[in-house]
């Protein structure tokens, strides 16, 4: 990513090319590209591959997607190819699946916790 050399704020472009795919360190089958952030939130291209699924977990912040490719399931809603979800902080994400396979650009808070719903051990 490419900064304005400005001392004030900055403008940052890149090429979503030029970011790797990373493996999510939260579910199998599952990538992303970060392709920034800014004033506490970033911006994620996510990959599904078929099957692929988050385990459930509470939105300590808000989150939003915008389906690009395929199609995932989203709290028993199928959401397709140019569909959007938004879940405000407090909500619980149940049952996030794609059998298809998928990609989805997504925006959330830098100091949202990926918190589970399922009782902690110990």
């Amino acid at each position: 990513m490419t900064n304005d050399p400005s001392p004030m704020p900055q403008f940052r472009w890149g090429d979503s090319n030029d970011v790797p795919w990373i493996p999510s360190r939260l579910a199998k089958g599952v990538e992303v590209k970060n392709l920034g952030k800014a004033n506490g939130r970033a911006i994620q291209l996510v990959r599904f591959s078929p099957g692929a699924a988050f385990p459930d977990h509470l939105h300590t912040g808000p989150e939003f997607i915008y389906v690009l490719e395929g199609e995932v399931t989203w709290n028993g809603r199928t959401l397709g190819r140019g569909c959007v979800g938004v879940a405000e902080a407090g909500t619980i994400e149940r049952g996030f699946h794609s059998m298809t396979g998928c990609l989805f650009l997504l925006a959330y808070d830098l100091g949202q916790l990926f918190d589970s719903v399922e009782p902690r051990s110990g």
